[in-house]
């Protein structure tokens, strides 16, 4: 679970000072009943001795007083609250400083600093409804919301067992700070992304792992999406793209190597087969027997295919330039870009593209976003991943593409 920083000094700090009691009540301006009074001077005393144990039993000797004011209860609550809290006494230090807080004595700055430690009183007792009840109401005060304060109210309904509410709660947050240009904590992002994990919702667990890799973007985050991509599925040529981000950031297991390969060689593209066999077994992802003979027997498929493809890939591209429509250029863009061969690839997707005529314009340039990416270029890789359009998968993708060649 995630800790949340509420140092008992700054409750202490948020309670009103008490030691004037006396001399305001000298002087006029308050008006305690005698016996308080009396006990109330000896329970101000022992605190300034830090006698809190005395200051405790005076205070509540005042409390005793029958013929007590409403006057005198506010004090007896101001002092006997501040006392239990140096006592670290919260649960019995709650309620008098609840009773002070609803006084309507209090205002401004003041008011705020109180509620503000009731909330992180209630918090550190779990007792997470009064949590949520304080914490907003300290946020509805002027000045009271901060991040800090939001995160206690979320936690509160996370551990209340109401995620839903805690992750809108927090998506409100993250929104209007991202609106003035401000940066989510990552603490933010990761209770948003507990509360997807709760409720078993895989979009929102994608998307929570989104908003950590925009602002936070740790190659562990990068590895969970692109998990939580791989597990969705998708077609053949959705599931080829999407096993280029996973490779790209490490996220692949032996088997996922493989069908990357099976499906590469299926679509024409044997570079691309023998990469990936090539990496997983560098990598020793492919350890069980039965596999390891698959995997040989793929990439022998796809040394000889690439042998016979890098040939004529040069002929293929002059025939293709000469087409009046882009999609041949495309697939040879593809072949060059399986190779590594990227400027060359660029070249041809370009070429399509300026053509037109190609069949899947979002994949050609979510393509050619990537040689550029490849190729070291990040601010035409970052144009041309904006203009991928018309599928949600590749747009998706694309996005991804962009942040990781931020």
């Amino acid at each position: 679970m995630f800790k949340l920083i509420s140092k008992l000094a700054c409750v202490a700090l948020a309670l009103l000072a008490v030691a004037g009691v006396q001399r305001a009540s000298a002087q006029g301006k308050v008006k305690l009943s005698k016996c308080v009074d009396k006990a109330l001077i000896a329970a101000q005393k022992a605190q300034q001795a830090k006698n809190w144990g005395e200051c405790v039993s005076q205070a509540h000797a005042a409390g005793a007083v029958a013929t007590r004011t409403a006057e005198d209860n506010y004090y007896i609550n101001e002092i006997l609250g501040f006392c239990l809290v140096r006592e670290n006494k919260l649960a019995e230090a709650f309620p008098a400083l609840k009773f002070t807080v609803d006084s309507g004595r209090l205002s401004g700055d003041t008011l705020a600093s109180r509620v503000r430690a009731l909330a992180q009183i209630s918090y550190q007792l779990k007792n997470y409804e009064e949590a949520i009840a304080f914490g907003n109401r300290a946020i509805a005060l002027p000045g009271g919301a901060d991040a800090e304060l939001y995160t206690l109210v979320a936690q509160s309904m996370y551990l209340k067992g109401d995620n839903k509410g805690a992750r809108d709660f927090l998506n409100k947050l993250v929104a209007s700070q991202e609106r003035n240009g401000q940066a989510p904590k990552e603490q933010t992002l990761q209770l948003i992304l507990s509360t997807c994990i709760k409720m078993k919702e895989n979009a929102c667990i994608t998307s929570s792992f989104e908003k950590l890799v925009s602002h936070y973007p740790k190659e562990e985050y990068w590895k969970n999406l692109v998990v939580t991509l791989l597990n969705a599925g998708g077609n053949d040529r959705t599931m080829m793209q999407i096993y280029r981000l996973a490779a790209e950031v490490n996220s692949m297991n032996g088997p996922n190597y493989m069908e990357m390969a099976q499906i590469a060689l299926d679509q024409g593209l044997p570079g691309d087969a023998q990469s990936a066999i090539e990496k997983a077994t560098k990598s020793n992802l492919i350890t069980d027997a039965r596999e390891v003979a698959s995997s040989q027997r793929l990439l022998a498929a796809a040394k000889t295919a690439s042998a016979s493809d890098r040939a004529t890939l040069a002929k293929q591209d002059a025939d293709a330039a000469k087409k009046p429509t882009g999609e041949v250029d495309f697939k040879v863009g593809t072949a060059w870009m399986s190779y590594g061969q990227y400027p060359q690839a660029i070249a041809a997707m370009t070429r399509a593209l300026a053509k037109g005529g190609v069949k899947n314009l979002a994949e050609a340039q979510l393509m050619l976003g990537i040689a550029y990416y490849k190729a070291g270029n990040a601010a035409e890789a970052a144009k041309a991943f904006k203009a991928v359009k018309g599928d949600a998968t590749l747009e998706r993708l694309g996005s991804l593409w962009a942040l990781r060649a931020k």
